[in-house]
């Protein structure tokens, strides 16, 4: 019997090379190749239509995709109006987030009006139905199969045709076609193409659960997230009941769109006002809190973010942002210090977003600068005020995009005063609340009040 030959393959880029290295060679990252058995060089892909021929885009039919709503209003709104005809779906998340119950629940309720197909390579149909019993779920026509290996999916899939079809999960499934095992680069790489080929060739909506790495990074090649259509991520602290699903990829859809749900003992179920689980309710103003106003893809959020200034104890002191970026919040220190006046070299600096989001937009800079200004002369902002902005370097206060989507919502919630660009500031009052527009970080500061 032949020996089998090991190769090196890239989890990021899926290059391959014959010896060990600490950088792949074909994308520069480090540490990203594992061990993989060979494969025969003979060709596993078989035409699954009629032969590709060119055409002009002219002649194509551009017409409006097919979507299938899913029954749960939050899941739509991150799926960019609902589950595409043919389309392929990653779901990734950390292990006892939701994601198996979110589409067990999804596929319950599409179950009166679409054939629907679970497939389970992690628990068994018992395990399953035990779910699904638990939950309080109808699942009389959700169709199920305890399978792992590809070629017996796919025989099932093209047999009975289903509208959409989950694989929970992808890194279990393998192909007899390869020799490495479930989960590796090869296997992941391949299974996922075959079911998105089948998915395009035959319409059956496929979503594919993904196990992610200890860094939060979905496990397997990075080809991976190019192939499928539309890239999402489960997230949430798991001694919280608040989730959130994330878009970071949708080519059906806008990215960046967010869902938010609460896990209770029914699973998953919908917030209609994501803004209130990120404010906190003081009985009184409270010194280091500012409320910002973020844009989540269409949505814009309320956000609290809490400061904390305190005298430094060690040499050197500390800078801790949690929810925000770490080097920006040095960064906008030096703006305070320089523009403002404000020094806070000699003080542990401390950022926090209320309810674990991460904020990544630079229009949280002016609302995290009057935190800060708010906590270290220990006086609280003005009562119902909303803020945001973003800072430049010399001290200038820049518009955002869709202020003024951001003061409605605001108004909406009850508040009463916004703090913001001038740029920003509405041609035509928004009814309800009161526009402080500025242009500079020592004008907001003097304006706190």
């Amino acid at each position: 019997m032949a020996k089998s030959k090991s190769t090196y393959s890239c989890n990021e880029c899926g290059g391959q090379t014959l010896k060990w290295q600490g950088q792949c060679p074909h994308c520069q990252a480090w540490n990203t190749l594992i061990e993989t058995v060979s494969e025969k060089s003979t060709s596993r892909f078989t035409p699954v239509s009629e032969t590709s021929h060119v055409q002009s885009l002219s002649m194509v039919d551009d017409g409006e995709e097919e979507r299938y709503s899913t029954g749960v209003t939050e899941f739509d709104r991150v799926l960019g109006g609902g589950l595409v005809h043919g389309g392929v779906v990653l779901l990734g998340g950390d292990p006892g987030i939701g994601k198996s119950t979110l589409l067990l629940q999804t596929l319950c309720h599409m179950s009166s009006t679409h054939n629907v197909l679970y497939v389970s390579g992690e628990e068994s149909a018992r395990q399953v139905a035990l779910r699904a019993k638990r939950l309080a779920l109808d699942a009389s026509a959700v169709h199920m199969l305890a399978e792992i290996q590809l070629e017996k999916i796919q025989s099932v899939l093209s047999e009975r045709k289903p509208d959409i079809a989950v694989i929970d999960s992808i890194q279990t499934v393998y192909s007899e076609a390869l020799q490495s095992a479930p989960g590796s680069v090869a296997q992941v790489r391949e299974c996922a193409a075959q079911l998105t080929r089948l998915a395009k060739a035959s319409g059956t909506c496929i979503i594919l659960v993904g196990h992610v790495t200890k860094e939060g990074a979905l496990a397997g090649p990075r080809v991976l997230e190019h192939m499928v259509d539309t890239v999402l991520y489960f997230e949430g602290d798991t001694h919280s009941s608040f989730r959130l699903i994330r878009a970071f990829k949708n080519r059906f859809g806008a990215v960046n769109e967010i869902g938010v749900f609460a896990m209770s003992e029914r699973g998953l179920r919908e917030v209609t006002n994501p803004s209130a689980l990120f404010l906190s309710h003081h009985d009184s103003q409270v010194a280091g809190s500012c409320v910002m106003v973020t844009q989540e893809g269409t949505r814009p959020l309320l956000v609290e973010i809490q400061a904390l200034v305190d005298e430094a104890h060690a040499p050197n002191p500390r800078r801790l942002s949690v929810g925000l970026e770490q080097n920006r919040l040095a960064m906008l220190l030096a703006v305070l210090h320089r523009h403002a006046g404000i020094p806070c070299f000699d003080q542990d600096v401390f950022v926090n977003a209320v309810g674990g989001v991460k904020i990544t937009e630079p229009g949280a800079d002016l609302a995290v600068l009057l935190a800060i200004v708010s906590s270290f002369k220990n006086k609280p902002l003005t009562e119902n005020m909303v803020v945001f902005g973003e800072v430049g370097l010399a001290g200038e206060v820049r518009p955002v995009q869709r202020g003024q989507e951001r003061l409605k919502e605001a108004a909406k919630l009850g508040f009463t005063s916004a703090i913001i660009p001038k740029a920003n500031k509405p041609k035509q009052s928004i009814p309800g609340i009161e526009i402080i527009a500025v242009e500079r970080v020592e004008e907001a500061v003097s304006r706190m009040r």
